[in-house]
């Protein structure tokens, strides 16, 4: 198989949980061929939320995305796949849903970028620091997926 195999952390944020979405995201990745590896519903603190947007601190939303994280739950993920950073950023579609393409997350299910369902690491850094973040080693499962290179060979 071509292309790099690849973890990535993806969260559902507040508004995805609220409106009834979690099905419809995870099933869009699911549909594509990722492994989902991971998934937990949780309340994060804001300690946690800030110390996860860290890079951001000292921008004019940082604080506003943290209280909005923090409003209520959110579904972090662990997905495996090949390039599935570049490809899970495809499927959920650009930051601003107003120029995200239809088809995407983003492009069919929100309108203003305050709230804009779900987060998806941009790096194999990022992604690695934020599963970090979310998950404990113990906690991601390990499973045969007919995405697995084995069973090409």
């Amino acid at each position: 198989m071509e292309g790099a195999r690849e973890r990535t952390f993806i969260m559902i944020k507040p508004d995805g949980v609220q409106r009834g979405l979690v099905g419809e995201i995870v099933a869009r990745l699911e549909k594509k061929g990722y492994k989902l590896i991971a998934m937990k519903f949780v309340n994060a603190s804001k300690e946690h939320v800030e110390a996860h947007y860290e890079d951001h601190r000292g921008k004019k939303f940082f604080d506003p995305l943290v209280e909005y994280i923090t409003s209520g739950p959110v579904v972090p993920m662990v997905w495996e796949g090949t390039n599935i950073i570049e490809g899970s950023r495809s499927i959920i579609g650009a930051t601003n849903p107003t120029t995200a393409t239809p088809g995407t997350i983003r492009g069919d299910l929100c309108i203003e970028v305050g709230r804009n369902l779900i987060h998806g690491s941009d790096l194999v850094e990022s992604a690695t620091k934020e599963i970090a973040h979310w998950f404990k080693e113990d906690e991601l499962a390990t499973y045969s997926h007919v995405a697995d290179p084995w069973i090409y060979e």
